[in-house]
Protein backbone atom coordinates (compact mmCIF):
# COMPACT_ATOMS: atom_id res chain seq x y z
CA UNK A 1 0.00 0.00 0.00
CA UNK A 2 2.78 2.46 1.04
CA UNK A 3 4.41 1.92 -2.27
CA UNK A 4 0.93 2.73 -4.28
CA UNK A 5 0.98 5.76 -2.08
CA UNK A 6 5.10 6.65 -2.87
CA UNK A 7 4.20 5.71 -6.69
CA UNK A 8 0.98 7.91 -7.00
CA UNK A 9 2.84 10.69 -4.99
CA UNK A 10 6.02 10.47 -7.52
CA UNK A 11 3.87 11.30 -10.76
CA UNK A 12 1.46 13.12 -9.22
CA UNK A 13 1.99 16.18 -11.47
CA UNK A 14 1.83 13.69 -14.80
CA UNK A 15 -1.47 12.29 -13.15
CA UNK A 16 -2.75 15.97 -12.95
CA UNK A 17 -1.38 17.02 -16.32
CA UNK A 18 -3.29 13.83 -17.99
CA UNK A 19 -6.76 14.85 -15.77
CA UNK A 20 -6.66 18.24 -17.16
CA UNK A 21 -5.85 16.91 -20.63
CA UNK A 22 -9.03 14.40 -20.64
CA UNK A 23 -11.20 17.29 -19.04
CA UNK A 24 -10.08 19.62 -21.66
CA UNK A 25 -10.67 17.12 -24.35
CA UNK A 26 -14.39 16.79 -23.43
CA UNK A 27 -15.01 20.16 -23.21
CA UNK A 28 -13.25 20.72 -26.44
CA UNK A 29 -15.70 17.96 -28.00
CA UNK A 30 -18.94 18.19 -26.39
CA UNK A 31 -18.87 22.23 -27.01
CA UNK A 32 -17.99 22.85 -29.87
CA UNK A 33 -20.27 20.93 -32.85
CA UNK A 34 -17.26 21.12 -35.63
CA UNK A 35 -14.80 19.36 -33.43
CA UNK A 36 -17.51 16.88 -32.20
CA UNK A 37 -18.33 16.04 -35.53
CA UNK A 38 -14.32 15.58 -36.20
CA UNK A 39 -13.74 13.16 -33.35
CA UNK A 40 -17.24 10.89 -34.30
CA UNK A 41 -16.21 10.90 -38.15
CA UNK A 42 -12.92 9.51 -36.92
CA UNK A 43 -13.68 7.33 -34.81
CA UNK A 44 -16.05 5.46 -37.02
CA UNK A 45 -13.67 5.10 -39.54
CA UNK A 46 -11.33 3.24 -37.21
CA UNK A 47 -14.01 1.06 -35.91
CA UNK A 48 -15.06 0.59 -39.39
CA UNK A 49 -11.37 -0.94 -40.64
CA UNK A 50 -11.36 -2.20 -36.96
CA UNK A 51 -14.28 -4.72 -37.99
CA UNK A 52 -13.57 -5.08 -41.69
CA UNK A 53 -9.90 -6.46 -40.60
CA UNK A 54 -11.39 -8.55 -38.06
CA UNK A 55 -13.86 -9.78 -40.72
CA UNK A 56 -11.45 -10.53 -43.27
CA UNK A 57 -9.29 -12.68 -40.54
CA UNK A 58 -12.07 -14.53 -39.96
CA UNK A 59 -13.06 -15.41 -43.81
CA UNK A 60 -9.78 -16.23 -44.16
CA UNK A 61 -9.86 -18.94 -41.64
CA UNK A 62 -13.21 -20.04 -42.97
CA UNK A 63 -11.64 -20.55 -46.70
CA UNK A 64 -10.69 -23.98 -46.40
CA UNK A 65 -14.63 -25.30 -45.12
CA UNK A 66 -16.08 -22.96 -47.53
CA UNK A 67 -13.53 -25.04 -50.40
CA UNK A 68 -14.36 -28.74 -49.11
CA UNK A 69 -18.13 -27.76 -49.43
CA UNK A 70 -17.87 -26.08 -52.94
CA UNK A 71 -15.64 -29.47 -54.08
CA UNK A 72 -18.44 -31.44 -53.02
CA UNK A 73 -21.18 -29.62 -53.97
CA UNK A 74 -19.73 -29.43 -57.62
CA UNK A 75 -18.57 -33.53 -57.62
CA UNK A 76 -22.27 -34.12 -56.83
CA UNK A 77 -23.85 -31.93 -59.48
CA UNK A 78 -20.87 -33.63 -61.56
CA UNK A 79 -22.40 -37.01 -61.15
CA UNK A 80 -25.93 -35.93 -61.64
CA UNK A 81 -25.15 -34.77 -65.01
CA UNK A 82 -23.85 -38.05 -65.80
CA UNK A 83 -26.74 -39.98 -64.52
CA UNK A 84 -29.06 -37.74 -65.99
CA UNK A 85 -27.54 -38.60 -69.78
CA UNK A 86 -27.78 -42.46 -68.63
CA UNK A 87 -31.09 -42.15 -67.62
CA UNK A 88 -31.94 -40.09 -70.35
CA UNK A 89 -30.05 -42.42 -73.01
CA UNK A 90 -31.97 -45.51 -71.20
CA UNK A 91 -35.35 -43.67 -71.30
CA UNK A 92 -34.93 -43.50 -75.17
CA UNK A 93 -34.27 -46.74 -75.44
CA UNK A 94 -37.00 -48.05 -73.65
CA UNK A 95 -39.47 -45.49 -75.15
CA UNK A 96 -38.44 -47.46 -78.66
CA UNK A 97 -39.16 -50.62 -77.11
CA UNK A 98 -42.25 -49.63 -75.62
CA UNK A 99 -41.61 -50.75 -71.92
CA UNK A 100 -40.34 -48.20 -70.09
CA UNK A 101 -39.26 -48.99 -66.49
CA UNK A 102 -38.74 -46.98 -63.42
CA UNK A 103 -35.78 -49.37 -62.06
CA UNK A 104 -33.88 -49.17 -65.33
CA UNK A 105 -32.73 -45.67 -64.80
CA UNK A 106 -31.98 -45.85 -61.23
CA UNK A 107 -28.22 -44.52 -60.62
CA UNK A 108 -26.12 -46.89 -61.38
CA UNK A 109 -23.22 -45.32 -59.61
CA UNK A 110 -22.34 -42.97 -56.09
CA UNK A 111 -19.64 -41.32 -54.92
CA UNK A 112 -17.53 -40.30 -51.64
CA UNK A 113 -14.76 -37.34 -51.59
CA UNK A 114 -10.92 -38.66 -50.18
CA UNK A 115 -8.02 -36.23 -49.90
CA UNK A 116 -4.99 -37.05 -51.66
CA UNK A 117 -1.90 -37.78 -49.09
CA UNK A 118 0.56 -39.10 -51.23
CA UNK A 119 1.25 -39.33 -55.18
CA UNK A 120 4.00 -40.24 -57.30
CA UNK A 121 4.44 -38.92 -61.19
CA UNK A 122 7.86 -39.66 -62.27
CA UNK A 123 7.93 -43.31 -61.88
CA UNK A 124 7.48 -45.85 -64.09
CA UNK A 125 4.62 -47.82 -62.10
CA UNK A 126 2.73 -44.88 -60.09
CA UNK A 127 0.36 -45.08 -57.28
CA UNK A 128 -1.92 -42.67 -55.39
CA UNK A 129 -3.03 -42.99 -51.87
CA UNK A 130 -5.72 -41.45 -50.44
CA UNK A 131 -6.95 -41.08 -46.43
CA UNK A 132 -9.92 -43.24 -45.99
CA UNK A 133 -10.48 -47.15 -45.97
CA UNK A 134 -12.41 -49.63 -45.42
CA UNK A 135 -13.79 -48.28 -42.43
CA UNK A 136 -15.45 -45.59 -44.99
CA UNK A 137 -16.98 -48.15 -47.15
CA UNK A 138 -13.89 -47.94 -49.71
CA UNK A 139 -13.60 -52.13 -51.77
CA UNK A 140 -10.50 -52.82 -54.12
CA UNK A 141 -12.10 -52.00 -57.52
CA UNK A 142 -13.64 -49.06 -56.85
CA UNK A 143 -12.91 -46.24 -59.32
CA UNK A 144 -11.49 -43.14 -58.73
CA UNK A 145 -11.97 -39.69 -60.51
CA UNK A 146 -11.31 -36.32 -60.27
CA UNK A 147 -13.36 -32.30 -61.49
CA UNK A 148 -11.62 -33.00 -65.03
CA UNK A 149 -11.84 -37.16 -65.35
CA UNK A 150 -10.23 -40.23 -64.84
CA UNK A 151 -7.48 -40.82 -62.39
CA UNK A 152 -7.17 -44.71 -61.57
CA UNK A 153 -8.26 -47.72 -59.51
CA UNK A 154 -8.35 -48.62 -56.29
CA UNK A 155 -6.34 -51.96 -55.28
CA UNK A 156 -5.09 -52.07 -51.78
CA UNK A 157 -7.35 -50.81 -49.07
CA UNK A 158 -6.41 -50.19 -45.05
CA UNK A 159 -8.91 -49.06 -42.15
CA UNK A 160 -8.07 -45.64 -42.95
CA UNK A 161 -6.47 -45.02 -46.40
CA UNK A 162 -6.47 -47.14 -49.77
CA UNK A 163 -4.19 -47.38 -52.53
CA UNK A 164 -4.72 -46.19 -55.68
CA UNK A 165 -3.61 -47.85 -58.90
CA UNK A 166 -2.72 -44.34 -61.35
CA UNK A 167 -3.54 -43.83 -64.44
CA UNK A 168 0.44 -43.36 -64.97
CA UNK A 169 1.15 -46.90 -64.25
CA UNK A 170 1.26 -49.56 -67.30
CA UNK A 171 -0.44 -52.43 -65.12
CA UNK A 172 -3.79 -50.00 -65.71
CA UNK A 173 -5.75 -50.63 -68.82
CA UNK A 174 -8.69 -48.64 -70.02
CA UNK A 175 -10.99 -49.00 -71.65
CA UNK A 176 -12.44 -45.77 -74.05
CA UNK A 177 -13.94 -44.73 -77.33
CA UNK A 178 -13.93 -41.92 -79.04
CA UNK A 179 -16.86 -39.37 -77.59
CA UNK A 180 -20.36 -40.23 -79.80
CA UNK A 181 -18.60 -43.70 -81.04
CA UNK A 182 -19.10 -46.90 -80.68
CA UNK A 183 -15.60 -48.20 -81.59
CA UNK A 184 -13.45 -48.98 -78.05
CA UNK A 185 -9.54 -49.76 -77.53
CA UNK A 186 -7.85 -49.68 -74.39
CA UNK A 187 -5.54 -46.76 -72.43
CA UNK A 188 -2.10 -47.19 -71.34
CA UNK A 189 0.29 -45.25 -70.30
CA UNK A 190 4.10 -45.71 -71.71
CA UNK A 191 5.86 -44.40 -69.31
CA UNK A 192 6.92 -41.01 -70.62
CA UNK A 193 4.85 -37.78 -70.25
CA UNK A 194 2.79 -37.60 -67.46
CA UNK A 195 0.11 -35.47 -69.58
CA UNK A 196 0.11 -38.47 -72.09
CA UNK A 197 -0.70 -41.58 -72.77
CA UNK A 198 -1.85 -44.14 -75.29
CA UNK A 199 -5.07 -45.46 -76.95
CA UNK A 200 -4.01 -49.09 -78.30
CA UNK A 201 -6.23 -51.27 -80.49
CA UNK A 202 -8.58 -48.38 -82.33
CA UNK A 203 -10.09 -50.03 -86.13
CA UNK A 204 -8.33 -48.46 -88.99
CA UNK A 205 -11.50 -47.95 -90.28
CA UNK A 206 -12.90 -44.96 -88.27
CA UNK A 207 -11.67 -41.28 -88.90
CA UNK A 208 -10.15 -39.75 -86.29
CA UNK A 209 -9.50 -36.24 -85.44
CA UNK A 210 -6.97 -34.08 -83.04
CA UNK A 211 -9.21 -32.36 -80.37
CA UNK A 212 -11.73 -35.56 -80.49
CA UNK A 213 -12.85 -36.32 -76.83
CA UNK A 214 -12.09 -39.38 -75.33
CA UNK A 215 -14.45 -40.78 -72.50
CA UNK A 216 -14.75 -44.25 -70.63
CA UNK A 217 -16.41 -46.83 -72.67
CA UNK A 218 -18.31 -48.25 -69.92
CA UNK A 219 -17.39 -51.89 -70.28
CA UNK A 220 -16.71 -52.48 -66.91
CA UNK A 221 -18.08 -52.35 -63.18
CA UNK A 222 -15.65 -49.96 -62.44
CA UNK A 223 -16.53 -46.68 -64.58
CA UNK A 224 -19.59 -45.37 -66.05
CA UNK A 225 -19.41 -44.50 -69.46
CA UNK A 226 -18.98 -41.21 -70.56
CA UNK A 227 -16.20 -40.39 -68.23
CA UNK A 228 -13.76 -37.38 -69.86
CA UNK A 229 -10.22 -39.16 -70.35
CA UNK A 230 -8.51 -36.29 -72.33
CA UNK A 231 -8.70 -35.34 -76.41
CA UNK A 232 -6.62 -36.70 -79.14
CA UNK A 233 -2.80 -35.28 -80.10
CA UNK A 234 -2.17 -37.50 -82.92
CA UNK A 235 -2.50 -40.85 -84.51
CA UNK A 236 -0.50 -43.32 -85.84
CA UNK A 237 -0.42 -47.37 -87.60
CA UNK A 238 0.37 -49.75 -85.07
CA UNK A 239 2.55 -52.47 -85.53
CA UNK A 240 0.24 -54.89 -86.96
CA UNK A 241 -1.40 -52.22 -89.56
CA UNK A 242 -4.84 -53.24 -88.47
CA UNK A 243 -5.63 -50.43 -85.94
CA UNK A 244 -4.49 -46.92 -84.95
CA UNK A 245 -2.80 -46.19 -81.76
CA UNK A 246 -4.09 -42.62 -80.92
CA UNK A 247 -1.88 -40.67 -78.62
CA UNK A 248 -3.97 -38.65 -75.73
CA UNK A 249 -3.35 -35.55 -73.80
CA UNK A 250 -4.66 -36.48 -70.59
CA UNK A 251 -7.62 -34.07 -68.86
CA UNK A 252 -6.55 -35.13 -65.15
CA UNK A 253 -2.87 -32.99 -64.25
CA UNK A 254 -1.38 -35.87 -61.60
CA UNK A 255 1.13 -32.94 -61.01
CA UNK A 256 -1.29 -31.55 -58.75
CA UNK A 257 -4.00 -33.72 -57.42
CA UNK A 258 -5.35 -32.75 -54.19
CA UNK A 259 -9.21 -34.12 -53.64
CA UNK A 260 -10.76 -36.91 -55.74
CA UNK A 261 -13.92 -38.88 -55.75
CA UNK A 262 -14.18 -43.00 -55.10
CA UNK A 263 -16.80 -44.11 -56.86
CA UNK A 264 -19.08 -47.07 -55.70
CA UNK A 265 -21.33 -49.36 -58.40
CA UNK A 266 -24.16 -50.51 -56.55
CA UNK A 267 -24.41 -52.88 -58.89
CA UNK A 268 -20.70 -54.34 -58.59
CA UNK A 269 -21.58 -57.04 -56.29
CA UNK A 270 -24.08 -58.86 -58.90
CA UNK A 271 -21.78 -58.07 -61.67
CA UNK A 272 -19.29 -60.09 -59.99
CA UNK A 273 -20.92 -62.85 -59.40
CA UNK A 274 -22.09 -62.53 -63.02
CA UNK A 275 -18.65 -62.59 -64.10
CA UNK A 276 -17.85 -65.36 -61.65
CA UNK A 277 -20.70 -67.59 -63.55
CA UNK A 278 -19.64 -67.24 -66.74
CA UNK A 279 -15.88 -68.09 -65.89
CA UNK A 280 -16.91 -71.20 -64.29
CA UNK A 281 -18.68 -71.82 -67.46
Amino acid sequence: MRSLIDFLIKYSKWFVCLFYVLVSCILLFETNPYQHYVFLTSANRVSAECLSFSANVTSYFHLHDINEDLQLRNASLEMEVTQLRRQLRRLREDLKEESLRSDSIAPQFDFQLAHVISNSVSRTHNYITIEKGSLDSIEPEMGVVDQNGVVGIVNVVGRNSARVISLLNPKMRLSCKVKGRSDFGSLVWDCKNPHEALLEEMPRHERFQPGDTIVTSGYSAVFPEGIPVGTILSYENAHNNNFYTLRIKLFTDFTTLSTVRVLRNKLGSELSEISAGEEDE
